[in-house]
């Protein structure tokens, strides 16, 4: 299977993630991933210098902030109570390999415009879920990765005139929703004064609007755009076309290092286990990448 390879360089980045948004056909129809590999639990774990991880040790277990309206990403079936997807399994590799079980994680759903505040007051360990670097929120805290990139695109309704997207203002005068906090509907809000912005702390009730007919759009990264269009293959269609780049990283306090060379590391080594996870989740719905070098640290 050919491969495409996703670079840091935004132009490079930009023309391999298209694959993206290319692939609505052939997805899932539940929300759910595949069977991502059991990840090993390590044992004698010696992680000196990290306060957060000595947290976790003296508490029993992690605290994980994640999302869980994000099909194939981070997800919570409220029938069986089983969480799954990319994030929810990148964050159980990272708490296996700090010594903790499945049965020691607590899952903390914490909305994006919260995130930053969650890590600050000490409220969750690490935060895995869509959640973009930026030099703003390295303000308050620190990342780990990335672990994916991907690029902000639109869902819109499948009888749509519309295509594609060669620019963010053809949705001038339309509405256009996301998650408050989010660094796609900031960037609209910041650079797109014709375009009406609608915004949830969820992003499932911004789809809620789409299929009810009260938003033109819903804008995030197209990751999580094709796992809704999976769920409504017949109501909902991504648009080619993708503007920024979007690379997630696993959300740690601010200047613990060792956490963050730990993860880092982690990922580095670990590229079997990341592309099980991958090709166990979003690799489900057609998306062909690979893993991106992770940033160093300082």
């Amino acid at each position: 299977m050919r491969r495409t390879k996703i670079l840091a360089a935004a132009g490079i980045a930009t023309t391999a993630l298209l694959a993206l948004t290319a692939c609505n056909s052939g997805s899932p129809n539940t929300p759910a991933g595949g069977d991502a590999p059991e990840p090993e639990v390590a044992e004698d774990v010696a992680l000196e210098g990290s306060p957060t991880y000595d947290a976790m040790v003296e508490r029993g277990g992690p605290i994980i902030g994640v999302k869980e309206d994000q099909p194939n990403l981070g997800f919570l079936d409220a029938t069986t109570g089983e969480r799954s997807g990319f994030d929810i399994d990148i964050a159980r590799w990272i708490a296996a390999e700090l010594g903790f079980s499945e049965d020691d994680i607590t899952y903390e759903p914490i909305a994006s415009a919260n995130r930053e505040q969650a890590l600050v007051n000490g409220d969750i360990d690490y935060y895995v879920g869509t959640y973009s670097i930026t030099d703003n929120r390295k303000e308050q805290i620190d990342f780990a990765g990335p672990y994916f990139v991907t690029g902000q695109g639109f869902l819109v309704s499948a009888d749509s005139d519309m295509t594609e997207v060669t620019d963010v203002s053809d949705f001038n005068g339309m509405t256009v929703c996301s998650a408050t906090g989010s660094t796609p509907i900031q960037n609209i809000k910041d650079n797109y004064p014709e375009i009406a912005t609608e915004e949830y702390d969820i992003y499932s009730a911004c789809v809620d609007d789409l299929l009810n007919g009260k938003v033109d759009a819903v804008t995030t990264d197209a990751a999580i755009l094709i796992g809704y269009a999976a769920q409504y293959p017949d109501e909902l269609k991504v648009l080619d076309g993708l503007f920024t780049e979007e690379r997630y990283g696993v959300g740690i306090p601010k200047g613990d290092t060792a956490l963050q060379e730990f993860i880092n590391t982690l990922f580095t080594d670990g590229h079997d286990t990341w592309q099980e996870i991958f090709d166990a989740t979003l690799g489900r719905s057609g998306i062909t990448v690979e893993q991106p070098a992770v940033d160093p640290v300082g």
